[in-house]
């Protein structure tokens, strides 16, 4: 299919480096298709290990002017990319759908989404403040201040194509570091969309520079070794998480890490069974499972367990799950055919073990990868639903005796990214939102994500926060300067 958009020039399909659009050094590409019926929809710059070093190159010029400006001046620059997004949401939603899959009201409320960390951090930019720090002598005095961390390597994810790039761009360029961005081969368009605004609000050439390319492990290993780079910041699975902070470990990089998750949400027998039944429809099946922070595994009170899966099934049998574009669509498909096996054969294992499926349970009909959204009860924490992250629209429900139990269910995992629970008891509130090993909580809350909170996990699901004030720490190094001779 051919993408409409009201500004063509917002798809892009070279690669942008140092200010300029470039098809890379052999003219290679890679195509990029829609995964709601498989079309191909362009054809993007396909760079490697020596275009990211040109990159990082470029960044390691362009920072030094730009640290150099008032914070004052970064914040008008985001600024006016922020206000860009805006202008442009419909465009960008459109390029979004079109290769990422989600309904057109998904992609929209994402483009706002992203547009607001812009904003955030054009704000936060300029309330970086240091210390003076008291000494036992009186003849020197203690300054902490806070400068740019350097170079900044980041990689993004395809399932949210557009937000995952600017909650990383936005606080590196405005406490004045340089960014190099490996977005996903399965998404790049929107991030080549990004860049062009960013052309389009003034941001100096090579602060900013976007590699494509479907070889990931050649440009996040030049990423990763290369010695100009300060900083390594990745969202994504744990595996590769893990595996970049190895290959960083040699040039002793900082690193960000938003990884895998296996939230659980908790409804216990005294909750709001309707706003529990909600929030679970939304964290579940937005963006059709595929989120770090969708509920993983349903875990319900044995009293309410039957009366919490009818009204579940009664919501998930209303959905209408096809091409985004369409106007009734809830649910679009999942982002590869590869994607959709791997959740087929979880429900398969699940099944042959034991489990029932109430709805769903099948990969849907027809072309497309998509798969129907699914419930199954009869679960146990031994099967696979329980233990891995499902990154499909399945939602396994487990049951529950006594407090203690829904506690020890939820913390039964190496990730800890986002929990979720469900009560009307104020002490249960406060002892499960502690007792729980999750670096977000949400309490009688699903909807936790805006650019004003701590996003970031404990355990194996990462290391630190994106968003909020302390966003900006990890972009950010602390100097300590000795001011010594004061009594002369």
């Amino acid at each position: 299919m051919a993408i409409q958009l009201n500004d063509p020039g917002l798809l892009k399909t070279q690669a942008y480096i140092d200010g300029n659009w470039t098809d890379g050094f052999e003219g290679k590409t890679f195509a990029v298709t829609n995964p709601a019926n498989g079309e191909h929809l362009a054809d993007v710059a396909d760079l490697g290990a020596a275009e990211t070093r040109q990159a990082i190159e470029a960044a390691s010029r362009a920072m030094k002017e730009w640290r150099a400006l008032s914070a004052a001046s970064r914040s008008a620059v985001l600024e006016k990319w922020h206000a860009l997004l805006l202008e442009n949401q419909e465009d960008l939603a459109i390029l979004m759908t079109a290769e990422q899959g989600k309904p057109m009201f998904e992609s929209r409320g994402e483009v706002a989404y992203g547009a607001s960390y812009l904003k955030w951090f054009a704000e936060e930019g300029k309330r970086v403040y240091g210390d003076i720090i008291p000494t036992p002598q009186t003849d020197r005095r203690g300054i902490a201040i806070k400068q740019p961390v350097g170079v900044v390597a980041a990689i993004t994810p395809w399932n949210f194509p557009n937000a995952m790039i600017t909650r990383k761009v936005a606080p590196a360029l405005a406490v004045g570091c340089a960014i190099v961005l490996k977005p996903a081969a399965e998404t790049p368009l929107s991030a080549l969309a990004l860049a062009e605004l960013a052309e389009r609000a003034g941001l100096p050439a090579g602060l900013f520079s976007v590699v494509t390319g479907s070889d990931a492990p050649a440009i996040g290993g030049e990423m990763t070794s290369n010695p100009t780079v300060k900083k390594v910041t990745f969202t994504g699975s744990t595996p590769v998480g893990k595996l970049l902070m190895r290959q960083c470990a040699d040039t002793v990089k900082r690193t960000s890490m938003e990884l895998g998750g296996n939230a659980p949400v908790i409804i216990f027998d005294d909750a709001d069974l309707d706003q529990a039944v909600a929030g679970a429809l939304v964290s579940k099946y937005r963006n059709s499972g595929q989120t770090c922070i969708c509920a993983n595994r349903l875990i319900v009170q044995e009293g309410i367990y039957d009366a919490f899966v009818e009204k579940l099934r009664a919501a998930v049998a209303e959905f209408s799950i096809g091409d985004g574009f369409a106007a009734d669509t809830t649910h679009g498909p999942l982002i590869t055919e590869k994607a959709v096996r791997d959740v087929h054969a979880k429900v398969s294992s699940a099944v042959e073990e034991g489990a029932k499926v109430v709805i769903g349970g099948e990969p849907q009909a027809g072309a497309g990868n998509f798969y129907q959204p699914t419930i199954l009860t009869d679960v146990n924490p031994q099967m696979r639903v329980f233990r891995e992250e499902i990154f499909g629209p399945v939602a396994p429900v487990f049951k529950f005796s006594t407090e203690e139990e829904a506690i020890a269910m939820a913390n039964d995992t190496e990730f800890g990214l986002a929990a979720y629970f469900y009560t009307e008891n104020m002490g249960r509130m406060w002892r499960v939102a502690e007792g729980v090993d999750y670096g977000m909580v949400g309490v009688n809350e699903t909807a936790i994500s805006s650019e004003v909170i701590p996003f970031g996990g404990v355990k194996e699901s990462g290391q630190g926060r994106e968003g909020s004030k302390y966003g900006l720490d990890d972009y950010l190094e602390t100097k300590y300067i000795c001011m010594g001779g004061l009594n002369r």
